[in-house]
């Protein structure tokens, strides 16, 4: 069953980062203070990534703890972190207020920081290879909960916790948990928190930022039309439709072509190339034939295909394609003119890596 409205829950405490600056200063003012005391909680916040009401000394002392009290509560609770690559790889597991558990993860290369967000508890789109979309959809996560995964992989970087010094995010993939574009208005707003300069966000160049989807067609169309210069990463996973009804069920709802005609737009207008995902599954995907279909689909676009070796998750028939198999479907590409991919499998071991976000509670 795909699931594209989220249970009805209740919502997290307000918190800055769900404001605009204007908003922000509304709030400051109906607790009796001057509004420019929201420019100085987020600075605090996005540029000294600090939520210790203690450290911020150019705010008034009567004022500090109202005002974190009312607009910086604790929205995330780390409930175990796990590493590999020597500590370069983080993948953290929140538990949200209700109790519902995400997952991040942080992912460090000599030249760039990546930060992998969830933007929904659970997946409400039931793609059978995915461990996500095997666990159903709990709920939508507010924009400030989306936000908070990234801030406190900056504060680690910042406080030089992840090997290689102090350092700070430079990406943002919203490829964790949920289906973005199933939450749309809290991840646009996640969005712009995290490229708007400071004080009014982090300050990340859009370009840096990725936004993932199986195949939303009008939420594509929505985003397009933002003005947000990001990356759209469109998990098409099957050339053909017969097939990708079965990876990818909302493909039910919007065929490959109807798909692609829509990231084909968003390219056009955005002037961004395209990031088709294509999870190379053993016997199921990888013939010759489907990598020739998706190279006359691709060809003379503005993408690039990024071929991704299936990461295992637990209870699944299915597994990562033959290594000679995977050779063939790059060459199959290229022989089109196709640029291509293939993905760092970054988190396997950790249960970290592309599909296999569980958020599985640690057993007592």
């Amino acid at each position: 069953m795909l699931t594209f409205a989220a249970p009805r829950r209740a919502k997290p405490a307000r918190h800055l980062a769900d404001l605009s600056m204007a908003e922000r200063r509304d709030a400051v003012a109906e607790l009796g203070e001057k509004a420019f005391r929201a420019d100085q909680l987020s600075r605090h916040y996005f540029d000294r990534l600090t939520h210790d009401a203690a450290a911020m000394t150019d705010l008034p002392t009567a004022s500090r703890d109202r005002l974190a009290e009312a607009l910086l509560p604790s929205l995330l609770t780390p409930v175990r972190e796990i590493v590999c690559d020597g500590g370069t790889t983080r993948k953290t597991l929140w538990r949200l207020f209700d109790g519902a558990l995400v997952e991040s993860v942080l992912m460090r290369y000599p030249e760039r920081v990546t930060i992998c967000v969830s933007s929904q508890a659970g997946c409400g789109m039931n793609c059978p290879f995915c461990a996500t979309g095997q666990a159903g959809l709990t709920r939508n996560m507010s924009t400030a909960e989306i936000v908070e995964q990234v801030v406190a992989g900056a504060r680690a970087l910042a406080a030089g916790e992840v090997p290689g010094g102090p350092g700070r995010v430079s990406n943002i993939v919203f490829m964790g948990m949920g289906e973005p574009m199933a939450n749309y208005k809290a991840v646009i707003g996640a969005v712009r928190r995290m490229t708007d300069p400071s004080p009014h966000g982090l300050g990340i160049s859009a370009r840096g930022v990725t936004v993932s989807t199986v195949g939303l067609v009008p939420a594509i169309g929505k985003l397009a039309a933002e003005g947000l210069p990001v990356t759209l990463a469109l998990s098409l996973h099957a050339p053909d439709d017969e097939l990708r009804d079965t990876l990818v069920p909302v493909n039910t709802r919007w065929k490959v072509d109807e798909v692609l005609d829509a990231a084909w737009d968003y390219a056009r207008i955005t002037g961004r190339r395209v990031s088709i995902e294509y999870a190379l599954i053993k016997d199921v995907n990888d013939q010759e034939w489907r990598a020739d279909l998706l190279g006359r689909l691709v060809k003379n676009r503005l993408a690039h295909v990024n071929l991704i070796p299936l990461n295992p998750t637990p209870g699944s028939k299915w597994t990562a394609s033959r290594p000679e198999d995977e050779r063939a479907f790059v060459r199959r590409l290229e022989a089109h003119g196709v640029p291509v991919t293939v993905r760092d499998t970054r988190g396997r071991e950790i249960d970290g890596a592309c599909g296999q976000l569980a958020a599985a509670a640690p057993e007592e």
